[in-house]
């Protein structure tokens, strides 16, 4: 008799995906339906997804939805987590969403200690839009807007923002990570670290974020497998791996 060892969390909607080949959105979406069924919290979990390719998640989460505007997304989870504070309410942001348009909406509800939890994708480019330039785009990284690659000194181009490592300075932040999907490995550390970051939402203590370092084929210019090893090589030095901050 065969015996199921795999299959969709129910949290997860079997719809065809609007994601680009190689990815690394559908990995985390699948990461997160899994801790929500798990945590049998399906009922009362809300993700707010904003403008940028992190629109597209409530297509795939079979659970509730708000779509601010974009870099609004800490404003309106911050309003749904106090009305609704025994759900678990999920930031789900992009790089560009959090640390550009939406920089002081991300400081200052992390500052105040606003009792959600960001998952923050950072791919290191802006991806629905074309492949422009982001702030955390890596120094040297070509880009449309950056043709040549990022120049920090000559073209006054500034350099990759750390957002874990920011807001580890904050009062309010009590417990952030940073995982990646590049590997089988990682994947799993990044689960537990999301898992132990909702745990911590639950039961009220601080503001709580996990970055994932994620592919993007498309605006990098090359293939899936080309794309994971450019990853590794390129950007775990600068956004190191682990727990940035545990207070819990």
């Amino acid at each position: 008799m065969d015996k199921l060892v795999h299959s969709r969390p129910y949290s997860l909607s079997d719809a065809p995906t609007k994601y680009c080949a190689g990815c690394g959105h559908g990995v985390i979406h699948r990461i997160i339906a899994e801790i929500v069924d798990e945590m049998g919290l399906r009922e009362k979990t809300i993700v707010t997804n904003p403008v940028g390719c992190a629109i597209w998640a409530d297509l795939y989460f079979d659970f509730d939805s708000v779509q601010p505007a974009h870099g609004r997304t800490p404003a309106a989870a911050t309003g749904i987590k106090r009305v609704l504070s025994d759900h678990l309410v999920i930031c789900y942001q992009g790089d560009g969403d959090i640390a550009a348009i939406g920089a002081a909406e991300m400081l200052h509800a992390a500052n105040r200690g606003e009792k959600f939890t960001t998952v923050f994708v950072n791919n290191a480019i802006y991806g629905m839009t074309g492949g422009q330039m982001a702030p955390t785009t890596l120094v040297g990284q070509k880009s449309v807007t950056a043709p040549d690659g990022r120049d920090p000194v000559h073209a006054g181009m500034g350099y990759p923002i750390r957002v874990m490592e920011l807001l580890a300075t904050l009062e309010g932040t009590r417990y952030l990570a940073r995982g990646a999907v590049n590997n089988a490995a990682n994947i799993r550390k990044t689960k537990n670290c999301i898992r132990t970051a909702f745990k911590a939402q639950l039961a009220g203590i601080g503001s709580t974020a996990v970055e994932i370092l994620s592919p993007c084929p498309t605006n990098w210019g090359m293939d899936s497998v080309k794309a994971m090893e450019w990853l590794e090589e390129n950007m775990l030095p600068v956004f190191p791996l682990g727990e940035i901050k545990n207070e819990l």
